[in-house]
């Protein structure tokens, strides 16, 4: 009778404590850890790993069998016999507490470990441990051991803030769990016992002497042989103290993580692989060649304040939209504010191509004539803009090609003038430019943009008058292996035999005007170089068959660099170590343009010049033997 009455009091205590606690044994069984998110360049290159908890997760038929072993043998050899808890090593432990008049030993098994780690707090109290038991017995009836064993080293931690087996292993040893060797498989499987004590990374010496105690204990029981054990014994694995992160592009994971956190949530949670369009060896090229050029800087101004000096880059494939690399700022460890999507500064005379793209395409020629010369203009409220050219003077008539390569800002503004600026705004707003301001001052660019959504408006002249938008991410996998794909939005803007026009201007900039600095022998380039009033800002754009770059260099706060500082000279050479850099790596890189159909050439005073149906050249002066040829096709006037 009195057996029966314990068994019920045990029995009911056991249904009180379930009630308490039940609940608490879902956060196991539908386990959600708090996964690492990962991003990797175009290379299947780790770029970093993002995280709340550095944890990557590995299912039990990845773990192998020699680890699953060496975690059995220390701490819980009986583990695929007991049922949850081991009622002996129970026995054992509590005279051990009763000896020594406290909890000294708590006999837990791993699964008692999972339910402490997940479910509960590690105080050593009676109420808590009975309530661990109860949950480990209820755990043992709704998963199975590879389960709970899967949870487990998934789960705990391993030091370093490494979160999960997989996770240290490719921390510690820069290794897949298959690759491990005995050592390092025991030293792994020691370290939840005391995490920080037997970090490798600080204390080599205990954690090489705890995996030599798993190796004692896998011999003792005979799930190794003696040789195993005596190698296993003698090794001492190299160790590596990694940073968490591995970011090597931060300015990039940065811009990314915004991007996808619109879209999820949980994107620092959630276990996502992210597969970006950056090149880690393009981004390393960027990032040097930015370098170089704020040094040249300094070379210059010794007095150039490095608390606010500044340059960003991108660079894309205009083709495809693909940012191969993105920088944002010279040391991002002296500031991690992003230049190249973060700020919005004026493109000064780099917008020019824009403004004669239009007028190309409303008839005008490559030689037809603007006026370089001075006027004032009513700007309303009683107000007049006189603008001026940045090397001052004015040449008078001069044709489209040369106001373009020597970037003169009166034949620019005049140009515009004569166009109609409601029209020339209306037709940028077809390019896709936004809010562009009512005001003849455009023509210099005297708006704000950033480099990443220059980079797209840029790619209507290399890729046949279409623009695409840029793009840092080509796909996002979940961790259920969903994969989500990003395409890039194109835009046909402009006739492809317009925007070769255009390129051929472009060209002429580089090898003749303000661009010469960007000159790279052996490759076409086109480009343009920017400079804005009081040399605040200093940009060149410029691409070539293959690739493009936009550059900026100024100073956060707005305030004037030297005034040598410009497009021409800041920027422009930049361009020039870029692609002098980046060939060396890709040495087959296509480099001559391709001038699409319904782009001729013909004599003009002597000299080669580009025409189209759309943009004729004048009759007066063509080469008379070409007359009757023009004629014919209806492509003069």
């Amino acid at each position: 009778m009195f057996l029966f009455f314990v068994a019920i009091c045990l029995g009911a205590g056991f249904l009180y404590v379930y009630n308490e606690v039940r609940f608490n044994a879902y956060n196991i069984i539908d386990y959600k850890p708090k996964l690492t998110t990962q991003i990797y360049d175009s290379n299947n290159e780790l770029i970093a790993n993002v995280f709340e908890e550095n944890r990557l997760y590995v299912p039990f038929d990845e773990i192998p069998v020699r680890v699953v072993e060496a975690l059995v043998a220390i701490e819980d050899t009986a583990y695929f016999e007991h049922s949850g808890v081991n009622y002996e090593a129970i026995i054992r432990a509590i005279i051990k507490d009763i000896k020594a008049g406290k909890l000294v030993e708590g006999a837990s098994t791993l699964t008692q470990q999972l339910v402490k780690n997940l479910a509960l707090s590690s105080e050593k109290k009676i109420e808590r441990k009975i309530k661990e038991i109860v949950l480990s017995i209820k755990l043992e009836t709704e998963l199975s051991k590879e389960e709970i064993i899967e949870r487990y080293l998934n789960h705990v931690y391993f030091g370093h803030g490494y979160y999960g087996i997989k996770t240290a292993s490719q921390g510690y040893f820069r290794k897949n769990l298959n690759e491990l060797s005995l050592k390092e498989i025991a030293m792994l499987v020691g370290l939840p016992k005391a995490p920080s004590s037997y970090d490798p990374t600080k204390h080599l010496d205990l954690s090489l002497g705890r995996a030599n105690r798993v190796l004692e204990r896998m011999y003792m029981i005979g799930w190794i042989n003696e040789d195993e054990y005596r190698k296993g014994i003698l090794e001492e694995p190299v160790v590596f103290d990694d940073t968490l992160s591995k970011n090597k592009a931060p300015y990039v994971v940065d811009e990314i993580i915004k991007e996808l956190s619109k879209q999820f949530d949980d994107i620092k949670t959630g276990g996502y692989v992210v597969y970006s369009t950056i090149d880690l060896q393009v981004q390393n090229i960027a990032n040097e060649a930015l370098i170089y050029g704020y040094n040249e800087i300094l070379k210059r101004d010794k007095n150039a304040n490095t608390a606010v000096l500044n340059g960003a880059m991108v660079v894309t494939h205009p083709q495809t939209g693909d940012v191969l690399a993105l920088v944002g700022g010279v040391d991002y460890s002296k500031s991690s504010y992003n230049r190249a999507t973060q700020s919005r500064r004026q493109p000064g005379s780099s917008f020019k191509p824009f403004i004669y793209q239009i007028a190309l395409n409303s008839g005008y020629s490559v030689v037809s004539q603007v006026a370089d010369i001075s006027k004032s203009f009513d700007m309303g409220n009683g107000k007049e803009w006189t603008p001026k050219n940045y090397s001052g003077g004015f040449q008078g008539f001069i044709t489209l090609k040369s106001a373009l390569t020597q970037s003169r800002n009166l034949a620019t503004v005049n140009l515009l003038n004569d166009l109609g600026l409601n029209y020339v705004r209306d037709e940028l707003e077809k390019m896709g430019f936004e809010s562009v301001p009512p005001n003849l001052s455009i023509a210099l660019g005297s708006f704000g943009i950033s480099l990443l959504d220059f980079a797209t408006h840029y790619s209507m002249f290399a890729n046949d008058g279409e623009t695409v938008s840029v793009s840092l991410i080509r796909s996002v996998q979940n961790r259920n292996n969903n994969l989500i794909r990003y395409e890039s939005v194109r835009r046909q803007v402009n006739k492809p035999e317009q925007s070769y026009l255009m390129v051929s201007l472009m060209q002429n900039v580089v090898e003749n005007g303000t661009g010469r600095a960007a000159k790279v022998h052996g490759v076409q380039i086109a480009g343009k170089t920017g400079t804005t009033n009081n040399n605040i800002d200093a940009w060149f754009c410029g691409f070539t068959p293959e690739i493009q770059a936009i550059i900026w260099y100024g100073n956060d706060d707005n305030s004037p660099m030297k005034k040598v500082e410009g497009g021409g000279r800041t920027a422009a050479p930049v361009f020039k170590k870029f692609i002098q850099d980046y060939i060396k790596q890709h040495p087959n890189m296509r480099k001559d343009f391709i001038r699409p159909d319904g782009v001729y050439k013909a004599k003009f005073d002597g000299k080669d010049e580009y025409y189209t149906q759309d943009s004729p050249l004048p009759r007066q002066n063509i080469d008379q033997n070409l007359l009757q040829e023009l004629d014919d096709g209806g492509l003069i006037f």
